[in-house]
């Protein structure tokens, strides 16, 4: 009898369906052997096989991420990374100790908030004072926006007479004289003054990304844009070097970027870079297309006009509605999907309009996707299941921290707050959820991105929600039942990325690829306090290590 590799007992087993009993789980050859109640699998069991006592704590599918960005992660960790901390003067230590130390021709970092700054931005005389020899380069943690220093706006040709670009903006004070914030498509100039990054170093990111993810049970990831973005270099030549070599262990699926300037006949190109990855083991079945900004920068595409400070716009799509139909249509046609990037009621609206439009034109085809999904018009929450649109949501996002209360939602008004993150009106309407993180943008944690989609709190240790109102739920009907957010950060991001066949789910054939937390899931309040313990791909231990 052919015997067990490695069995794993006692296990409260989340398949993604929870079981109703404790079980054991038998892996070999890297994948799921059998499943069964606690003590039916004793029989393939002999002196070689490995037995883990999961001593009653869930075991749950390898969590799989649906929109993250390793690669900018990866360079954040090994760089000036304001990330895990949330204040002026902790922002003022960091930078000023890592440009002592730096010889670099241009100080580079990332990782703000807008809301550690009196009016909710930065400006350049404080970079000035910290790094006053060099330009200074600061992406904020939600990549749609740069921090720079006078030197940096000299040298990148932006002045007081600078127009704004095309889905961009250059935040300017009450003379007119730009301050030092360049968002989404303004800092474009500024990318050309970061030093070229090496491929030895890109390698060192990547596997400091792949590292951490590991370390949170993270075993198959969706890189949400594989080419140029800002100031991040095109990751593809990485993902090559570490699958040739066999260092890349988690299993990883990417979207092309689409550069907002092309038009439907420039999909050849992006075609024949899905074939030389193909060949090259890497697959990029997926397209990503912004559609627009975020609310904080009053670049979210809405339907009607932003609120309060003056503000009289309602964001700017990325691409115009009729080329966008075309460029969906062209792309489901050679049978890729896409994952759009919607924030605004207005941009969801127009990234569904194309996708009915191509099912229209191709009839049925790839499922598509939209991610992040900030405000739904109610008219268009049902559109999903209708169309077949995956709902990739971010769920750590749906708290009232600071940046929420003070930027985004005075923006919005009281009736557009009512329809923040409508997760659980998704789900209702039956629409597919796949869930991602977004990190760098926020923490690649999937047990707090839980925590959240389950209360609409933050969990007790994120250092960007230390306000009251964080820990009050926001929008409590919009909560999401424990069962369907676990499904979410597995299979269903699996059926995103189209790899539901392999893994997702622990059953007999599957990928071995699977996450073993410190105690049982007791209900929604357990996200805030278990931790990954060990985390396997194809059988193996990949963390700890």
């Amino acid at each position: 009898m052919t015997h067990a590799e490695t069995l794993i007992t006692g296990a409260q087993l989340w398949t993604p369906t929870p079981l109703a009993h404790p079980a054991d789980i038998a892996i070999r050859s890297g994948r799921v052997m059998a499943v069964g109640a606690a003590g039916e699998l004793s029989g393939l069991v002999d002196r070689r096989t490995t037995q883990i006592d999961a001593c009653g704590a869930a075991v749950l599918p390898g969590f799989h991420d649906a929109h993250v960005h390793p690669l900018a992660g990866g360079v954040a960790l090994l760089g000036c990374d304001l990330s895990d901390v949330h204040s002026l003067d902790g922002y003022r230590r960091r930078i000023a100790e890592y440009a002592a130390r730096s010889d670099e021709p241009c100080i580079a970092g990332s990782g703000w908030f807008g809301d550690a700054f009196t009016g909710g931005l930065p400006d350049r005389h404080l970079l000035d004072a910290l790094v006053p020899d060099r330009p200074a380069v600061f992406s904020s943690h939600d990549a749609h926006g740069v921090w720079v220093n006078s030197r940096a706006l000299a040298l990148a040709g932006i002045d007081r007479d600078s127009p704004d670009p095309p889905a961009g903006r250059i935040v300017r004070d009450a003379r007119g004289e730009p301050t030092g914030v360049l968002l989404d498509s303004a800092a474009e100039p500024v990318a050309a003054l970061l030093p070229e990054h090496s491929p030895q170093k890109l390698v060192r990111a990547m596997r400091a990304a792949q590292t951490h993810l590991l370390s949170l049970g993270i075993t198959s990831w969706h890189d949400a844009i594989v080419g140029e973005y800002l100031t991040l270099p095109d990751c593809l030549p990485t993902y090559l070097r570490e699958t040739a070599t066999g260092s890349l262990r988690a299993r990883v699926t990417g979207s092309l970027w689409w550069r907002p300037d092309w038009e439907a006949g420039d999909l050849p190109e992006l075609l024949e870079t899905r074939a030389h990855a193909r060949a090259a083991g890497v697959a990029l079945d997926s397209v990503k297309i912004m559609q627009d900004g975020i609310c904080e920068n009053h670049t979210a595409a809405m339907n009607d006009p932003y609120v309060g400070s003056g503000v009289q716009d309602s964001g700017e799509s990325v691409i115009e509605p009729g080329a966008l139909n075309e460029i969906v249509a062209a792309i489901d046609a050679q049978g890729m999907s896409v994952h759009f990037h919607g924030v605004g009621d207005r941009a969801v609206r127009e990234c569904l309009d194309a996708v009915a439009a191509a099912r229209r034109r191709n009839g049925p085809g790839r499922r598509h996707q939209i991610a992040h999904l900030d405000v739904v018009d109610p008219a268009d929450v049902p559109r999903f299941a209708e169309l077949g649109v995956m709902a990739n949501i971010q769920p750590l996002w749906a708290r009232a921290d600071r940046e929420i209360i003070e930027r985004k939602l005075p923006l919005l008004g009281p009736e557009r707050a009512r329809r923040h993150f409508p997760f659980g009106s998704l789900a209702d309407a039956d629409a597919a959820l796949a869930m991602g993180s977004d990190w760098p943008v926020t923490s690649a944690d999937p047990l707090w991105g839980l925590h959240t989609a389950c209360t609409r709190t933050a969990p007790s240790a994120d250092p960007h929600a230390d306000n009251p109102e964080s820990r009050v739920p926001m929008l409590p009907e919009e909560r999401l039942p424990v069962d369907v957010a676990v499904r979410a950060y597995t299979l269903g991001s699996a059926e995103a990325s189209g790899t539901d066949g392999e893994v997702g789910r622990l059953a007999e054939g599957h990928c071995a690829d699977l996450v073993v937390l410190s105690g049982p899931i007791e209900g929604p309040d357990s996200f805030d306090r278990l931790r990954v313990v060990r985390t396997m791909v194809g059988g193996e231990v990949v963390h700890p290590v």
